[in-house]
């Protein structure tokens, strides 16, 4: 029976029955703008807040300070103290780019990632981390040696990816095949004012309610309505994708 990582994200963990699977890397997809980033702070943040569970923000987009007003502005007070007692370790896109070779990049995380005080990391994005690599082949190659020292060092992880089209079924990349879980974000137009959803597509080794559900982004993040009722919050009706209680199992 796998053991499982709680995201802390209301609503969520009860659509993953209980949580991500220790240890696994789950690809959090989306257009811009639909709460990527916000997902991952969420998940470092009450990682230590919750569970006691350090973690590890790298990020090839913004600098440590965005980061921090970012996590402020969102409601996750607690970012700042967490970051500055160590228990959240940031790198941020001048400490990441600062090579411009993935390899070097790697040495020089390295041992935080293998540090037993970390059990999160977040990676946003991996759009920017394509940059690295000339060809698919490479980045293919380089995406699963990172993924397996994730796996090796005790990281439960969550890499986010820029997607342009709306609704995730019409643009399917590498990257979906190569990680163990897959969540959409998506944010679909409704008049004057848009409707947002989230959409587990897919969790090895765990059952999983594989519908749309409609999400609320606000002071404290990300809230999930797992229940019909929400829908009176957040519009008539949304795109199903899937049946209502589908068993995501690989």
């Amino acid at each position: 029976m796998p053991e499982f990582v709680k995201t802390g994200i209301d609503g969520l963990d009860s659509i993953l029955n209980g949580g991500i699977v220790e240890n696994a890397a789950v690809l959090v997809s989306g257009n811009p703008g639909t709460g990527k980033s916000i997902f991952g702070l969420q998940f470092l943040h009450n990682g230590v807040d919750m569970y006691d569970e350090g973690g590890i923000y790298l990020t090839f987009e913004e600098t440590a300070d965005d980061i921090s007003e970012a996590a402020a502005s969102i409601g996750f007070d607690r970012w700042d103290e967490f970051v500055e007692s160590g228990r959240i370790k940031v790198y941020d896109k001048r400490t990441l780019l600062r090579s411009g070779d993935f390899s070097s990049t790697l040495d020089t995380i390295l041992e935080d990632l293998q540090d037993t005080q970390y059990d999160r990391l977040v990676l946003d994005s991996l759009t920017m981390f394509q940059l690295f690599f000339d060809d698919e082949k490479e980045q293919r190659q380089y995406l699963l040696k990172f993924i397996d020292i994730l796996k090796d060092s005790g990281l439960t992880s969550i890499l986010t990816m820029e997607q342009s089209a709306m609704f995730p079924d019409t643009e399917i990349g590498l990257e979906n095949f190569l990680t163990d879980g897959n969540i959409y974000l998506v944010q679909s137009p409704a008049g004057s004012t848009s409707n947002r959803y989230i959409w587990v597509a897919k969790m090895r080794k765990q059952p999983i309610k594989n519908s749309m559900f409609p999400i609320e982004i606000d002071h404290g993040g990300i809230k999930v309505y797992e229940q019909a009722a929400g829908f009176s919050m957040m519009g008539d009706s949304a795109p199903m994708f899937g049946e209502d209680d589908g068993g995501g199992l690989e």
